[in-house]
């Protein structure tokens, strides 16, 4: 297939090596912040904070993290050149929802009259909430939403990236207390440019099932 997002996807890979010498450019970072910010959720609920690694002294931190597990992933933290850390936070209450409504209305998405009635949207939070106010399985899974928007991006940017499960919530939530104000980190996404001769990943066909094996057309 010959369209351009297509060929973006095939393009797209789990980077390996970074080179460390090359850096993701102001402009291309405003793009893929903004990306971030117009990612999809449930109720627009945006129930999530990204912490945005850059500094030598932030990616010092997030590599002292790999301390106890995951190190085959500690490399990224200094080489690639920004790590995304994607964190959902773990009780979002109804007091938080009415932030997101309230730029509803701001924004001129919302009509004024309708917002009370919006608010009753916020019954899909409730439906995953428990006896003590966790609705963490509900809002990991809204981050999720936003890391498949910002592969995209990255990779309709040509810019290289790496999806990691393999980090430590407990280090990473000690290490960016301040910047996660509450939110678990579980996933991240280092972001740049390969080694394309060091990376073993590099250049490989796509290894997915037929179409027919997972799309059911009715």
């Amino acid at each position: 297939m010959s369209h351009q997002i297509i060929k973006d996807l095939h393009n797209r890979y789990t980077a390996k090596k970074y080179d460390t010498s090359k850096r993701i450019s102001s402009a291309d970072l405003d793009v893929i912040k903004e990306a971030i910010r117009l990612s999809a959720s449930s109720i627009n609920s945006q129930p999530w904070k990204f912490v945005l690694v850059e500094s030598d002294e932030a990616k010092q931190r997030l590599h002292d993290t790999f301390a106890n597990k995951h190190q085959f992933n500690q490399l990224h933290a200094k080489e690639a050149s920004h790590t995304l850390l994607l964190a959902y936070d773990p009780k979002f209450t109804k007091e938080k929802f009415v932030k997101r409504v309230d730029v509803e209305v701001s924004s001129g998405h919302l009509p004024a009259e309708m917002r009370e009635s919006f608010m009753g949207a916020y019954a899909f939070a409730e439906m995953n909430t428990d006896e003590n106010g966790y609705n963490g399985s509900w809002t990991k899974a809204q981050v999720y939403l936003a890391l498949g928007n910002i592969m995209h991006t990255l990779a309709r940017l040509n810019i290289a990236s790496t999806p990691m499960e393999g980090v430590d919530p407990e280090l990473i939530g000690e290490k960016f207390s301040e910047e996660l104000d509450g939110h678990i980190c579980e996933v991240a996404l280092a972001m740049g440019y390969p080694v394309e001769e060091e990376d073993w990943n590099f250049g490989k066909p796509k290894a997915r099932l037929p179409v027919e094996d997972i799309i059911a057309t009715v």
